[in-house]
């Protein structure tokens, strides 16, 4: 019975040190710089900014992204006080100034805790068109 305890103890403690290790490694991911390959920010965006690419994108954007970034891509979506940094306003001058190539390598690498779900290359573009309309006038 006491072996039994035993491991259970350690089997809680293992699991709070993992835990507490996959917190800490996220923190420090989002403290490093986000360098993007120049590879990616060369990328062109085959889709033009049009209606219907706009369309899809906001539709992908309210299914992955407005939980964090809200409706407006300001950074005030429903989950957005539960993400230890402050979540990225995607109107912003810091990011409308980013390329094409540069938004769509961070939708498809993601930071932590952005679902990396199974975006389409295709879906990640015209997000990347969508973010584009959030644009501060």
């Amino acid at each position: 019975m006491k072996n039994n305890s035993q491991k259970k103890i350690v089997t809680k403690l293992v699991f709070i040190v993992i835990a507490l290790m996959f917190v800490s490694i996220a923190s420090a991911q989002h403290l490093a710089p986000w360098n993007v390959p120049k590879t990616a920010m060369n990328m062109k965006n085959p889709f033009p900014a049009d209606a219907s690419s706009l369309e899809r994108g906001k539709n992908s954007y309210q299914i992955d992204c407005v939980r964090c970034h809200g409706k407006r891509g300001n950074g005030d979506g429903l989950k957005a006080e539960k993400v230890q940094k402050k979540v990225t306003d995607l109107g912003s001058d810091a990011i409308q100034k980013q390329s094409d190539g540069e938004l769509f390598w961070k939708i498809s690498e993601g930071r932590r805790p952005m679902p990396l779900k199974d975006l389409t290359n295709d879906q990640r573009w015209d997000i990347v068109n969508y973010i584009r309309t959030f644009k501060k006038k």
